[in-house]
């Protein structure tokens, strides 16, 4: 019980919007862990009731539907502004409420931060660098996005959050923090979300065919969810004078044929590799320059690619097992 009282007197309330999706549920997982009281907001447009059920009875969460597109009004110490579709299949489903959700979503979270007086992070992403001319992207490098693209909502949508929040630092004082989230992945991924790693594990385990776009050749950097998340609240914990954008991401950079043949190996599968068009402005690279993040934060990515990659075939294997999918 002691233990108990200490560790309650020193949380905060934490409001975590988007906290029923993949990143927002381990976020209230780990905030809830720390001894802090979680309000955890999603429309469950792209987040899952079954990603945050195991927290449900904890006393010191609570789950509000809500879409951050409106006014939300309650007293909380902390904000963590996760809410926004994120891959592209969801995200170009309805792409002027991806926009929205981005740039009135972010004005909605900021006035309620200065209206509270409390310190907001932004989840921004490396898809602000776009298909970069410079490689591995620094925070200072300003990207190279097609602004009437497919994934313009998302990029540019990003781009202006990040712009807003900046502009209600400089005028409003507001304490902020912003964080460009590369490729992440891990277990509570979306199975149909159409990002890399959930479509390669989804379609080995079915033994379907592994769907590879243009030649492979394309790299990302994969940073599994605990990292991640390590590093989001390192950010938010950090100095006030620190504001980001900070990356956050894996530096060690893998092509996409080997992510296939690497999951192809570790599942067992006699899927095999198959070859399709390149979608219009996917990005040739993407590597995270962490610099600034091991510096600031003294963070770094601890789990290694196939280690993660066996854990989230793991979840995967689970849900096609318990869903039937």
């Amino acid at each position: 019980m002691k233990t108990e009282k200490k560790m309650r007197t020193d949380s905060r309330r934490i409001l975590v919007t988007g906290g029923a999706g993949f990143l927002g549920s381990h976020l209230c997982e780990q905030l809830l862990k720390q001894g802090h009281e979680v309000l955890c907001a999603d429309n469950f447009y792209t987040g899952r009731r079954a990603n945050i059920a195991h927290l449900v009875r904890n006393p010191y969460f609570e789950v509000l539907r809500h879409d951050v597109c409106f006014p939300l009004y309650v007293e909380v110490d902390e904000i963590y502004n996760l809410a926004c579709p994120a891959s592209p299949v969801h995200y170009q489903f309805d792409p002027v409420q991806t926009t929205k959700t981005s740039v009135h979503g972010s004005i909605n979270m900021l006035g309620l931060a200065k209206r509270i007086k409390a310190k907001i992070l932004l989840a921004s992403t490396s898809e602000v660098y776009g298909d970069p001319h410079v490689h591995p992207q620094p925070e200072t490098y300003w990207g190279h996005v097609n602004p009437i693209g497919l994934r313009a909502c998302y990029d540019e949508g990003k781009r202006c959050a990040e712009t807003l929040f900046f502009d209600y630092h400089r005028q409003h004082n507001l304490r902020i923090k912003v964080a460009r989230i590369f490729n992440t992945y891990g277990p509570r991924m979306h199975p149909n979300d159409g990002r890399v790693v959930s479509n390669f594990i989804m379609q080995a385990l079915k033994g379907e065919q592994i769907t590879v776009y243009g030649e492979g050749s394309q790299t990302r950097s994969f940073c599994y969810v605990d990292d991640m998340i390590d590093g989001l609240v390192r950010l938010m914990n950090s100095p006030d004078d620190f504001t980001g954008p900070v990356n956050l991401g894996n530096p060690r950079e893998f092509s996409i044929l080997q992510l296939a043949r690497l999951v192809i190996k570790l599942t067992g599968s006699k899927s095999k590799i198959v070859y399709k068009p390149l979608p219009p402005d996917d990005p040739r690279q993407r590597q995270a320059d962490i610099t600034l993040a091991q510096a600031r934060l003294n963070w770094q990515v601890t789990m290694p690619l196939e280690k993660g990659l066996k854990k989230t075939i793991q979840y995967f294997t689970r849900l096609i097992k318990e869903h039937s999918l």
